[in-house]
């Protein structure tokens, strides 16, 4: 525990002191929201966009997080400072964890803001908002919290994995958007769900617990093998 909040200490500092991944991430999701509302400006007044309202929020959130993990290693990057770091006497899965943490902070802290201007922009009196939202609304926030887990620690271990390739970006792209597929898709259900309203409670909770189910997999998959990737 004292080496993960070491670590973890470590990178919110960095971070809370430069805004680098925080600043990147957060103007890439406004861009991405001015684009959307500038395309549905453009369509009929009278469509209804509460049943796409899901898809377009995961688009926002995969390619949001996309950018910030790519940049997630760039200071261990520099000046061999991983190198550095594992010299250390430090446990592999602890480094792991420490960055998968980060990582969910800062895609909450951008969401926290992403989330709000995304309501009020396509479902509730902006774009084409219609002011009205359903009661079970709020619980998209559950898919939310299991999405930005799942994402952060998958997405920790493949970045890990294309540190050092040629082209890691558009590496880091194409593994990703397979692997995480089945939470995209209990995520992507569970909000369209709670934004339309829930007519079974029961298959919110199966569809949410098949979110849960694969980042508990994914995350304990991620931490056993850190070491083995890093010294792959």
């Amino acid at each position: 525990m004292k080496q993960f909040m070491t670590l973890l200490r470590k990178d919110l500092k960095i971070e809370f002191r430069t805004f680098d991944i925080l600043s990147s991430m957060g103007i890439y999701a406004v861009l991405v929201l001015v684009v959307f509302g500038v395309a549905f400006m453009l369509g009929e007044n009278s469509y209804d966009i509460t049943p796409l309202a899901s898809g377009l929020l995961w688009v926002l959130a995969v390619f949001t997080s996309l950018l910030g993990l790519n940049r997630s290693f760039n200071r261990e990057r520099e000046f061999s400072a991983l190198e550095a770091l594992l010299l250390s006497p430090l446990d592999r899965g602890v480094l792991f964890l420490s960055k998968v943490t980060a990582n969910a902070l800062f895609l909450s802290i951008v969401f926290v803001v992403a989330v709000p201007l995304f309501v009020f922009l396509f479902l509730q009196g902006g774009v084409q908002g219609n002011g009205v939202l359903a009661p079970s609304a709020p619980l998209v926030l559950a898919p939310l919290a299991v999405g930005i887990l799942g994402i952060a620690g998958v997405g920790t271990l493949l970045a890990t994995i294309t540190l050092h390739t040629r082209g890691r970006d558009i590496m880091l792209a194409l593994l990703f958007i397979p692997v995480i597929f089945p939470l995209l898709y209990s995520c992507v259900t569970a909000s369209s769900m709670a934004l339309l309203g829930i007519s079974d409670s029961m298959v919110f909770l199966q569809t949410l617990g098949m979110g849960v189910g694969y980042d508990v997999i994914m995350i304990l998959v991620g931490w056993m093998l850190y070491d083995f990737v890093l010294n792959g």
